[in-house]
């Protein structure tokens, strides 16, 4: 078995000493548990024997070995999964349980994103633990919460997308709905499911209390909906799919300039009046069809075609430089290769490497968003090959000999 890879950095992040069981696979609850792992949190990642997360077997593109092949670990699970130990545990077999609940004895948190009711068959229930853990956090990541007509089904992050009505938001307002690029609602699930087990620490602080979470896809995709819902709710009119436009805001959205797109974000009255003295068309603040925000929207079909005709007739860099010096708000629509090789991406460190088990070289990953003064998140266990931390973890945590292992092994409970 391929030894998991601590690359040797100190732990100084505020959630070290916590302790996570994390039955989570694929994104949401991933996504949060990496972030616990950032800020210093100790992650078990329990995966089932020979199989693991999903996730691993979701490519190309894998890591690649010494030898140039493809290894068994995708790009989407290195997204999602350093800063954990993976244990193989079979916790659906009695002495696969037994040992789950001996390591959970010193866990503060479990997150688990298994269907509602799934885990109560194997007494992993949160109702089934509470007497014994009664300071666990235990989050539940679901698709459709605990309650509700829809309780039973399986949530995914395309399916809740259209559910939940940001794709009727997206799009070309004369064309079909689309998905957001990345699986938007899962992400923002696992970081509602963070934010509720960081308040349920604090609470656990105040009064000695765990509690159980219910977060739900769907209920998240509702919940951000925002100022869209908003508009629907407020004026009880659907929000029109309006493509890269703004519904209350013009000009808004994304122009072709010579050579390549730019997006225009004029955010009030003085950026529309700058934009147009410094494309040579004063008359356009002027006009009082445009002076205020509120004009501009009426006659949006009237203004946008004459700003795109504007912006057509010089290059990206001559809008965005001239544009920024005026106080417009203007940037280029980049592509991937250009987000990462963008200064100020570049300058804040959002691309870390790490030395992975199976992969020829250091690995490089999406780095953590968060900066602290005083307790810096740190990279410190690259994403886990399948069970790496098993033998250590049962050997450390529970005592176990190796004798001991290798029976569990050959019965497949680990």
């Amino acid at each position: 078995m391929t030894a998991g890879v601590d690359n040797k950095i100190e732990n100084r992040g505020p959630l070290k000493g916590v302790r996570v069981f994390d039955m989570t696979r694929i994104l949401a609850g991933p996504s949060a548990t990496q972030i616990l792992g950032d800020l210093g949190a100790d992650i078990l990642k329990i995966e089932k024997p020979g199989q693991g997360d999903d996730t691993r077997k979701w490519g190309p593109p894998y890591v690649k070995n010494a030898e140039g092949r493809d290894t068994h670990e995708s790009a989407y699970y290195l997204s999602a999964n350093r800063n954990k130990r993976s244990v193989s545990l079979d916790f659906t077999k009695p002495e696969g349980l037994a040992l789950a609940k001996q390591l959970l004895g010193s866990c503060d948190i479990l997150i688990e994103n298994y269907k509602a009711g799934s885990l109560e068959k194997y007494g992993l229930g949160y109702a089934q633990l509470k007497a014994e853990f009664p300071r666990l956090i235990y989050c539940s990541v679901t698709g459709f919460g605990h309650d509700g007509p829809y309780k039973d089904l399986a949530g995914y992050d395309f399916l809740v997308q259209g559910m939940g009505g940001i794709m009727s938001l997206t799009g070309p307002e004369d064309g079909m709905p689309y998905k957001i690029g990345v699986a938007y609602t899962d992400l923002l699930t696992g970081l509602y499911a963070l934010n509720g087990v960081l308040a349920a620490l604090y609470h656990r602080e105040k009064t000695g209390e765990g509690q159980f979470i219910d977060i739900a896809l769907l209920d998240t995709q509702v919940a951000t909906l925002s100022n869209a819902g908003q508009y629907y709710l407020t004026s009880g009119t659907v929000t029109p799919r309006m493509g890269n436009a703004h519904p209350t805001i013009v000009p808004y959205e994304a122009f072709m300039a010579s050579d390549g797109y730019i997006i225009l974000a004029v955010g009030n009255d003085k950026q529309f009046r700058d934009f147009c003295i410094f494309a040579g068309r004063p008359g356009l603040a002027d006009d009082a069809r445009f002076t205020e925000n509120k004009n501009r929207v009426r006659n949006r079909d009237v203004l946008v075609p004459m700003v795109r005709e504007i912006i057509a007739q010089q290059p990206r860099a001559y809008w965005m430089s001239n544009l920024e010096k005026r106080g417009v708000p203007c940037g280029p629509v980049n592509r991937l290769d250009e987000v990462f090789a963008d200064p100020q991406v570049k300058a804040r460190g959002m691309v870390t490497e790490m030395q992975h088990a199976e992969a020829a070289n250091p690995v490089q990953l999406i780095a953590s968003p968060l900066r602290f003064s005083e307790s810096p998140v740190s990279y410190r266990h690259a994403p886990p090959v399948l069970g790496a931390d098993t033998d250590s973890v049962l050997t450390q945590d529970l005592n176990l000999s190796p004798a001991d292992i290798a029976t569990l092994r050959s019965k497949g409970i680990v």
